[in-house]
């Protein structure tokens, strides 16, 4: 799904007694990209998003804490959209499915359509009440997780993310998450420095997609093979590791020969090129956060060979390290650097 004109459109639903927050942020976010670095420098603006905001039945809406949201029309009457967000609803989880019960057959038929839906904190209920989620991974808000688990139990919940995808269905956990989720999509959608630069002019960081570890995005293309999702997620915890084949092969009862034509069918990579993908994604990130010494992330990643290490990432990225380093650490602002008195330049 794309617009004529090659702009994605995005649909912001509002939700009565909801969190504004996790509302305006992606709106923002997405009306930012390729629009407000672009203002900031003087160079011609390039909106990479259209953003309609749409309620229920097209009535205005009054947040959580009584702040009223007006949209511009109600979800019947969304004629195109790309990117659907949901953001956090209340916390009383059946008053919530009641009071938007229309908005569930809307959201089947749109990801029937090929549209992304993303659920921000306590909204990813309404993906796993339609049965979206059932059978792909899924975080929420950490204080709700063991009730949507109980309630949900077809959904396979990963709380310790931030940020999760799976099939063209995107969860986040907390309110902050929202600006987390908007990124992750302008990054999916934009590339990697259209999302930094929409970060650095709003002032906010780059998202971290886990609690611990590196933000690494899922690499495969979609499939069904339970056996090497598993594996993928395997090495998405030990990538710095040295893996064998064997040993990879004999985690999940295979002999390395099938193993290794099952993982190229799933993912459609080769398993020791997927460990470098994965690599070079992790190094990238310290890289943007300033890391010092080259050798030190070639040690964090996996690698003890610099000169290997240096030739794999130029070949993934069409830049040196030190390259790379230097066209984005500076875009990169960690959270609290504002907060701390540190200069965000």
């Amino acid at each position: 799904m794309s617009s004529p004109d090659g702009v994605l459109d995005v649909t912001v639903v509002l939700l009565e007694a909801g969190y504004a927050s996790t509302a305006i942020a992606p709106i923002e976010v997405f009306h930012s990209a390729g629009l407000l670095w672009n203002w900031l420098h003087g160079a011609t603006p390039q909106p990479r998003f259209r953003v309609q905001i749409a309620s229920i039945n097209g009535a205005g809406v009054a947040s959580l804490c009584s702040l009223g949201l007006t949209p511009e029309l109600a979800i019947a009457d969304v004629k195109h959209t790309d990117i659907i967000i949901i953001p956090a609803a209340g916390w009383d989880v059946q008053d919530e499915i009641a009071r938007n019960t229309t908005l569930l057959p809307w959201l089947r038929r749109w990801h029937a359509r090929g549209a992304t839906i993303a659920g921000i904190c306590t909204g990813v209920l309404f993906l796993a009440e339609c049965g979206l989620l059932d059978g792909r991974r899924a975080t929420t808000h950490w204080a709700v997780a063991d009730i949507f688990r109980e309630r949900y139990p077809k959904v396979l919940w990963q709380p310790e993310d931030f940020v999760t995808e799976d099939d063209r269905l995107m969860c986040s956990g907390g309110v902050y998450a929202s600006i987390d989720l908007s990124l992750h999509l302008v990054e999916k959608f934009c590339g990697h420095e259209i999302a930094l630069q929409c970060a650095k002019a709003l002032l906010v960081s780059m998202p971290r997609c886990r609690q611990s570890g590196y933000s690494v995005l899922p690499l495969a293309r979609q499939h069904a093979d339970d056996k090497i999702a598993r594996t993928e997620e395997y090495l998405r915890e030990h990538f710095d590791r040295t893996l064998s084949i064997d040993h990879l092969a004999e985690r999940i009862g295979m002999g390395p020969r099938n193993f290794i034509r099952r993982f190229k069918a799933a993912t459609g990579r080769l398993p020791n090129a997927y460990i470098q993908t994965l690599r070079v994604s992790a190094a990238k990130e310290l890289l943007e956060q300033g890391a010092a010494s080259i050798q030190a992330v070639c040690s964090q990643v996996g690698y003890e060979d610099i000169a290997f290490f240096r030739g794999l990432f130029k070949r993934h990225t069409g830049m040196t390290p030190g390259e790379y380093r230097a066209s984005f650490a500076q875009l990169n602002i960690r959270r609290g650097a504002l907060a701390g008195g540190r200069s965000a330049a």
